[in-house]
């Protein structure tokens, strides 16, 4: 079952200098109980693809000018303001890229994870239920220490009484992602939410993760610069690149046999611990408001050829369950 499904996704945003077209036709879609990663560069328009989902996008000065949000089989884009909001609030939960602007800094954690508790899923209630909810607050301070205990934040009972202010970076980070873990989602949308943590905790956030979509079948697009992660966590990997989806394909597969040069490119750019050479991508990303013709990546690309300048290339299908858009495939196998 498909829970959430992006089809020809087109985003535009206006700028003092231009038209930025920023994301260019994506498609992506996440099973139920499955691991999707997205990864890409910082700028390739990943995050922006999910604010989109989340409906969190500031429009203006974005615009959809194209496609369709499949989620749980309602088209998110087409939804109002109320039902939308029901609708995620109901089923789908966000690690978000920043802890600081993410948190209210005038509550304790306690007293916002607490909010949340009590009154998830909930637009409006009687006075009776109001007054029942907030005579719960202790079984919800109870089960906020609980949440923070599984994050692994050191004194979890002295952490709800701290502002966001007196927690580190981390500690930050660890408290959203306690709060995403609240209740019952399909969906969890996760942004670079280990990138402010020690490889130590990393671990056991990821642990944390699989263990929520084994015992709850939760379905999770997991966004990422890191592909060490992505090999740990992802069941399948989506590659963006300048605001478009570059290759797809099971995660193992993608990463000992890369087809689309940027693929190519981005693993070989990795560190290795053994030594061996490794080696960046030369350039930059395309600029949004005057994109380069035909295919975005062809001013970086090795294998450039003549026809990359003058016509776009479509995510072709190559084998199952595998699709990439490269000139290269676009007879359905490498020349």
């Amino acid at each position: 079952m498909t829970v959430l499904s992006i089809a020809k996704l087109k985003i535009d945003f206006d700028t003092i200098d231009g038209t930025a077209k920023v994301l260019d036709g994506v498609c992506l879609s996440v099973n139920e109980a499955e691991v999707v990663g997205l990864v890409g560069e910082t700028g390739c328009g990943k995050s922006v693809t999910a604010k989109t989902i989340l409906g969190s996008l500031p429009m203006p000065p974005g615009k959809v000018l194209d496609g369709e949000i499949l989620f749980c089989g309602d088209d998110l884009l087409k939804l109002d303001k109320h039902d939308r909001h029901r609708v995620m609030s109901e089923k789908m939960s966000y690690i978000p890229q920043d802890p600081m602007t993410s948190l209210n800094p005038v509550f304790t954690v306690g007293e916002q994870m607490g909010d949340l508790i009590r009154w998830q899923g909930r637009r409006r209630i009687g006075p009776l239920e109001f007054l029942g909810l907030r005579r719960g607050r202790r079984n919800s301070v109870v089960k906020a220490v609980q949440l923070l205990g599984r994050v692994e934040i050191p004194a979890p009972r002295e952490a709800v009484k701290r502002y966001p202010v007196e927690l580190s970076g981390g500690m930050r980070q660890r408290v959203l992602i306690a709060m995403a873990l609240i209740g019952r989602s399909s969906l969890l949308i996760a942004d670079e939410p280990t990138t402010a943590l020690d490889v130590t905790i990393q671990k056991g956030i990821l642990t944390l993760i699989e263990e929520k979509v084994e015992e709850e079948e939760l379905s999770v697009l997991y966004i990422t610069h890191n592909l060490g992660v992505a090999r740990r966590l992802c069941d399948r990997v989506y590659v963006m690149y300048g605001g478009v989806v570059a290759e797809t394909a099971k995660t193992n597969d993608l990463l000992k046999d890369p087809m689309h040069p940027y693929t190519r490119g981005l693993i070989s750019s990795i560190p290795k611990l053994t030594g061996d050479e490794f080696k960046g991508i030369d350039g930059r990303i395309p600029d949004y408001i005057d994109p380069p013709p035909g295919c975005r990546f062809h001013p970086r690309c090795p294998q450039v050829m003549k026809i990359c300048a003058q016509e776009k290339p479509e995510l072709v299908e190559v084998a199952e369950g595998r699709s990439v858009a490269c000139h290269l495939y676009s007879s359905g196998g490498a020349r």
